[in-house]
């Protein structure tokens, strides 16, 4: 059915928080004072994005939206860590572009088979057999978990095909791609018989082969958003070699030269490159061509004008295919792989509210400093890279953080503990 093409949806991932540290201390007979053992939380399952071959449609996405993957479990006694979360695996489509909603930067590309981890659990909070010290025996204290990323995704299937047909409605695409391959797409003498693009794969030799889609609904204006162009130009993207059919008979009463122009005219409007991509233009329903032959004898002529490469077929006669295939062949052994997009998103800075209460123990030489606010710095903040170290640090100096612990009486080589994060306090 046409409805089950879906090549655009919007999702939000959520990955697990991760589990809270346990408080708890060693009692067994025989054993004096076995000290704390309390275990870590485990971490937080990922939302991983994986390829499947099998898929050809983001249907699935139509009705589901949003997805979790699990929790880790907290720790206990005994020195036992929690449970990591269940990761979530999506199966996309291969050629699905992830895109982050909010500005429509590309996440990943995922074109080349590789899993993409689209958000990270959160780390599990530290048992309080972390601060067991000489001066501090007996720690009554733990880490909670922090929480996962999430994201608000939208998922964009650009086909990934050596040879696009494209063409005004009813030239016979369609036809010519359930010639040339084991496609069975629906073929009518109307327009937009075609409301989805069609794959199919073409064998040229033994061994050798491409991918031909069949891009519909194109007409003028497609690039504005008229007719199904609109929809489908996307999968023009990555074709490394454009197959442009033409009615020669102008079987509808329609100009063969003024057609090819106007599709032309879209795929520049739409994308400037596609004005650059190697193309073969096709006087197709060749059969149906009467004595007058100087609409395609004009076709020819701007056909070389354009530097393209020109060929007569009747699809539904089988004539003429042959050759056409030969010469994709030929061309796509030229031409680079097909196109995989490079990421552009850049990650935000995280807004947070430092106004909120901060709660800050002190336990000998070791000072425990939580809060909300703090927790999701924590948790948002990647301690490997410098700017962001600089980030955090700024963050905590203009909220007054440490002029409160020296406030408190926090000394140099004091330790200091923000949830998983510990270092120690220099002047």
């Amino acid at each position: 059915m046409a409805s089950a093409f879906v090549d655009k949806a919007r999702i939000s991932v959520h990955a697990g928080q991760g589990g809270d540290g346990a408080v708890a201390f060693h009692r067994e007979k025989y054993v004096a004072a076995g000290g704390p053992d309390g275990g870590d939380g485990g971490k937080g399952g990922s939302v991983v994005f994986v390829v499947d071959d099998n898929m050809s449609t983001l249907m699935d996405f139509r009705y589901k939206r949003k997805y979790v993957a699990g929790n880790g479990a907290n720790g206990q006694g005994k020195r036992c860590c929690g449970k990591d979360g269940e990761t979530l695996y999506i199966k996309v489509p291969r050629g699905t572009v992830v895109r982050d909603t909010a500005t429509g930067a590309i996440m990943h590309d995922m074109s080349t088979g590789e899993n993409w981890t689209a958000a990270k659990g959160g780390r599990g909070g530290w048992g309080n057999m972390h601060f067991a010290t000489p001066t501090r025996q007996v720690p009554r204290f733990a880490k909670p978990g922090l929480p996962g990323e999430s994201h608000d995704i939208t998922l964009e299937l650009k086909l990934l095909a050596d040879v696009g047909l494209v063409g005004f409605p009813n030239v016979g695409k369609s036809t010519l791609l359930s010639v040339l391959s084991k496609a069975h797409p629906k073929i009518a003498d109307y327009h937009f018989t075609t409301l989805f693009p069609n794959l199919g794969v073409v064998y040229v030799d033994e061994g050798q082969s491409f991918v031909m889609a069949d891009i519909p609904g194109i007409i003028e204006g497609a690039s504005e958003g008229a007719g199904l162009g609109h929809d489908f130009l996307r999968h023009v993207d990555r074709c490394r070699l454009l197959v442009h059919l033409v009615d020669a008979a102008g079987s509808e009463g329609r100009d063969p030269v003024a057609d090819l122009e106007a599709i032309n005219e879209e795929l520049r409007r739409y994308d400037p490159a596609l004005a650059d991509r190697p193309q073969i233009i096709v006087a197709n329903k060749c059969d149906l061509i009467g004595e007058d032959r100087e609409d395609l004898e004009r076709l020819r002529a701007r056909a070389r004008e354009l530097g393209c490469e020109f060929f007569e077929i009747s699809a539904a006669a089988h004539r003429g295919t042959g050759e056409l295939v030969k010469a994709c062949a030929r061309l796509l052994s030229t031409l680079p792989p097909v196109a995989s997009f490079e990421a552009d998103y850049v990650p935000p800075e995280p807004e947070i509210d430092s106004s909120g209460e901060l709660n800050i123990q002190h336990f000998d030489d070791l000072w425990v400093v939580e809060g909300p606010w703090l927790q999701r710095l924590v948790a948002t903040v990647n301690f490997s890279d410098y700017e962001s170290r600089m980030y955090f640090d700024r963050v905590l100096r203009e909220a007054g953080v440490f002029q409160r612990m020296e406030e408190l009486g926090v000394k140099d080589g004091d330790t200091v503990s923000m949830y998983d994060l510990m270092f120690e306090y220099k002047d």
